[in-house]
C-alpha cells in the first residue's frame, strides 16, 4: 500500500509549456502584476483622499479594488517564482493556502458585485432616503461580503484538508480545490457532492440579488423616466461591465474544467485559465475610471499633483 505521507508536494504541469519563452512570460506577468497593483492602489488612494468620494458606491468600489489586489497576489507572485524555478513544484501547505486565497477571492468578487447592485437599486429606486439607508447598512454589508466567503469556503476546505493524496500532478499553473481532490487516494464522493452544493451556496444568493436589483431598476426607469434617474442609471454601466467581465472569466474556468480542450493552443488555454484572476483586477479600475466622470476628474487631479511634485524635485 502506498505511503500517504510521501505526497507532500505537487507538480504544476502547465508550466512546461512556458519552457521556450520563459523570459517573455516572466516579463509579461510582472508587468501585469505591477499594473494591477498601481491601478488599484491609485484608485483606493484617490477615494480615500477625496472627501467628495466618501459615498457608499465609491467605498464599495474600494473593496472591489482591494479584492482585486488580494486575488492577483494569490496568483502572480507564486506564478513568477515558478517560472524562474526548474521543478515547478508547490508544497501541500502552500497549495492549500493558494486554494483558499483564490477561491475566497472568487466568491468575494461576486459578493461585492452583488452588494454593489443592491447599492444601485437603493440609489435609483429610493433616491431620497438612499444616504440614510446605506449609511445604516454599509458597515454590515462590507463585513458580510468579506466574512461570508472566508467562512463559507473554509467549511469546504476542511474536507479537502482531511484527504490523503497518491498522485502528484496538477494540470494547471496554480492550485484549485477540485484538482487537488482528484488526486486523493480515498473515495471523494462526499467531498464532490459538498463541492457541488457549495457552488449553489456561493452563487445563487448573489445572482438573486443582482437580477432582483436590476429588474426593479429597469421597472423604475420605464415607469418614471427622469434626468435624475438617467444620471443614476449611468452609474450602473461600469457595474454591469464589471459583472459581464467577471462572468466571462468564471465561464472560461468552468468550461476548461468540464470539457475536453486538448485541441486548444497552450497560449489560449493559459489565457482562459488566468482570465478571472487577472482581467477583473486590471480592467475594473479602467472601467470605473473611464465611465464615471467624478472619478475621472479626481484621477486627473491626482496625477497632475504628482506630476508637479516630480517637476519640483
Amino acid at each position: 500500500m502506498k505511503n500517504f505521507s510521501e505526497v507532500t508536494s505537487f507538480h504544476l504541469s502547465d508550466y512546461y509549456g512556458m519552457e521556450d519563452l520563459k523570459p517573455v512570460y516572466f516579463c509579461m506577468f510582472l508587468i501585469i502584476y505591477i499594473t494591477i497593483v498601481v491601478e488599484n492602489v491609485v484608485l483606493i488612494r484617490v477615494v480615500y483622499c477625496e472627501k467628495t468620494l466618501h459615498e457608499p458606491m465609491y467605498l464599495l468600489l474600494c473593496n472591489l479594488a482591494l479584492n482585486g489586489l488580494y486575488g492577483s497576489t494569490a496568483l502572480l507572485p507564486a506564478l513568477l517564482g515558478n517560472i524562474l524555478s526548474h521543478s515547478y513544484e508547490i508544497s501541500l501547505p502552500l497549495c492549500q493556502a493558494q486554494i483558499y486565497a483564490i477561491h475566497t477571492y472568487a466568491i468575494t468578487e461576486f459578493t461585492i458585485l452583488a452588494v454593489m447592485s443592491y447599492d444601485r437599486y437603493v440609489a435609483i429606486c429610493y433616491p431620497l432616503p438612499y444616504h440614510a439607508i446605506m449609511s445604516q447598512r454599509l458597515v454590515k454589508l462590507i463585513t458580510f461580503m468579506w466574512l461570508y466567503p472566508m467562512l463559507a469556503f473554509l467549511i469546504v476546505l476542511i474536507f479537502t484538508l482531511n484527504l490523503r493524496f497518491c498522485e502528484r500532478t496538477i494540470e494547471k499553473t496554480y492550485c484549485m480545490n477540485y484538482l487537488l481532490v482528484k488526486l486523493a487516494c480515498t473515495d471523494t464522493s462526499i467531498v464532490n457532492i459538498i463541492g457541488l452544493l457549495s457552488v449553489g451556496l456561493y452563487t445563487l444568493p448573489q445572482l438573486v440579488m443582482i437580477f432582483y436589483s436590476y429588474a426593479h431598476i429597469l421597472r423604475i426607469c420605464v415607469l418614471s423616466f427622469s434626468k435624475s434617474n438617467l444620471k443614476a442609471l449611468r452609474t450602473c454601466t461600469p457595474h454591469l461591465l464589471a459583472i459581464i467581465n467577471y462572468s466571462f472569466g468564471c465561464f472560461f474556468e468552468i468550461a476548461l474544467s468540464r470539457f475536453n480542450v486538448s485541441y486548444l493552443l497552450y497560449e489560449v488555454k493559459l489565457f482562459l485559465s488566468l482570465y478571472f484572476l487577472i482581467f477583473p483586477p486590471i480592467l475594473n479600475p479602467v472601467i470605473y475610471g473611464m465611465s464615471i466622470q467624478i472619478i475621472r476628474v479626481h484621477l486627473f487631479k491626482f496625477f497632475s499633483r504628482k506630476n508637479r511634485q516630480v517637476q519640483m524635485m
